[in-house]
């Protein structure tokens, strides 16, 4: 015998003792009962044993059953596992980034049209996450991170370092906006992962108070903003577009530096170096760009 039984009767024997019913079974692999049977009958033949106890229509597992089973629903699901993660890889044409919601929609995407028409030869694929994605199982070629660097085994770029912007909508308070810090401080503030405590040091006001909203995403952060409904603390690389058309505007030139670089990110992979070596180049000379007209 094979020390590998054949993989529909794997498939046909697993659904049958997950499901309980040959009839389910089949209807779940879209064959014919017969089949399903033929299948649990040939491989209870190379193994020497039942699997299943027979009463009548009536199918339970044996104990060799129940045990097999669960050793094979575990290694069917690193086949599968095992499988998504091959065709899950980019290919050669094809560039995977991965990046933060807000730092892709407002900073990267505007930007990338220009990616596309110097380099039509790559097929762009962004992977937009709150957390911190693993490159290490080769499903994206790199990443742009905010952190503090020094990644166990990525390479990385220094993008640029980032500063804090206080904004909010030209209609909040009814068009009142504050027009100096201690203003700014009691006025109703937007919570976030940036700490208003870093602008009121560095405005010399008081700590501000907890804020009555808090919101762990900049996407939602802004919206909060635009809508009126606070005062907000943002990354300055957020804010171009809001800016420009008027949907928020600045309310101090205080502006501290955001705890946090940006870096380029990527895992040491030979084929992929060309490919994140263009988009390197490109980025590093759009941010040249954005720097100059800060």
């Amino acid at each position: 015998m094979s020390t590998l039984p054949p993989l529909p009767a794997l498939r046909s024997f697993e659904a049958v003792a997950r499901l309980g019913s040959l009839t389910l079974a089949a209807a779940e692999l879209h064959v014919t009962h017969s089949a399903v049977s033929q299948q649990i009958k040939l491989l209870e033949s190379l193994l020497g044993v039942a699997l299943f106890l027979r009463n009548g229509r009536t199918l339970q597992l044996s104990e060799e059953g129940r045990l097999y089973a669960l050793q094979i629903r575990t290694g069917l699901g690193e086949l599968i596992n095992a499988t998504r993660l091959v065709r899950a890889r980019p290919r050669e044409d094809e560039l995977v980034l991965a990046v933060l919601p807000s730092f892709g929609l407002h900073w990267l995407l505007p930007r990338l049209p220009r990616f596309q028409a110097l380099h039509p030869e790559y097929r762009l694929s962004l992977r937009a996450n709150l957390d911190i994605q693993d490159l290490s199982q080769g499903l994206v070629d790199a990443g742009i991170r905010i952190g503090h660097g020094q990644w166990d085994g990525l390479q990385q770029l220094h993008l640029f370092d980032d500063e804090l912007r206080v904004v909010a909508a030209p209609h909040f308070n009814q068009g009142n906006l504050p027009q100096t810090a201690q203003q700014i401080r009691d006025s109703t503030l937007i919570g976030s992962a940036e700490s208003w405590l870093s602008w009121c040091h560095a405005a010399g006001v008081a700590e501000a108070a907890l804020p009555p909203l808090w919101i762990n995403d900049a996407n939602l952060v802004l919206e909060a903003a635009r809508l009126g409904q606070g005062i907000a603390l943002l990354r300055s690389s957020l804010l171009d577009t809001a800016l420009a058309t008027g949907q928020l505007q600045l309310l101090s030139d205080i502006r501290p530096a955001h705890v946090y670089p940006h870096w380029l990110v990527w895992p040491p992979r030979q084929h992929a170096q060309r490919k994140v070596q263009d988009f390197a180049n490109w980025l590093t000379a759009e941010l040249a760009t954005y720097l100059a007209s800060r």
